[in-house]
Formats: C-alpha cells, sequence, structure tokens
C-alpha cells in the first residue's frame, strides 16, 4: 500500500465513522422546545461538531491502522473477497 492509497483509506474511515457520529447526543431544537420560526423542529441546536470531528480523528487513527496492517500483513486479500471467483485461477510467480 503506497502512501496515497493510505491517505484515501484514512479519508474514507474518517468520513464514514464521522457520519456515524454526527447524530450522536445531538439536541434538537424540538427537544429543546424553543422552536425558530422557519426551521423544522428537528434541526440541531446543540451539535457538538468539533468535539465528535475529534473523537472521530482518534477513532479512524486505531481503524486505520488496524485495516493497514492487515492490508500491509497480507493476511486478507482481495482474493480471499472475491466471492464469485471473476478473479481466475492464480498465476504462479515462475510463469
Amino acid at each position: 500500500m503506497g502512501i496515497t492509497s493510505g491517505i484515501v483509506l484514512f479519508a474514507v474511515i474518517w468520513f464514514m465513522t464521522f457520519l456515524v457520529a454526527i447524530p450522536i447526543r445531538i439536541q434538537t431544537q424540538g427537544d429543546l422546545n424553543e422552536v425558530v420560526p422557519g426551521t423544522h423542529a428537528g434541526s440541531p441546536e446543540h451539535h457538538h461538531l468539533r468535539k465528535k470531528a475529534w473523537i472521530t480523528t482518534g477513532v479512524s487513527v486505531i481503524l486505520w491502522a488496524i485495516i493497514g496492517g492487515t492490508i500491509l500483513s497480507g493476511k486478507i486479500t482481495v482474493r480471499d473477497l472475491d466471492m464469485f471467483n471473476r478473479l481466475g485461477p492464480e498465476q504462479s510467480a515462475t510463469q
């Protein structure tokens, strides 16, 4: 895995983790009974995005290290994920 692949892997993990973390502990205007006229009651009042971004970064670093280590170790390859045998037979190095 090259440097670009590592950065892309981290970005994908970070955004997926962030999208999971966004709705956690959110307080909406409807929850606080302070709905501003012209807005939806489900609009966030307190979203804590900065804290969630830092937590997401920490979790993403851990997940990236685990997934990147697994990819680099070769324990799981693309052929292991090929359920429909589309890659064909494995080529030997002597051919």
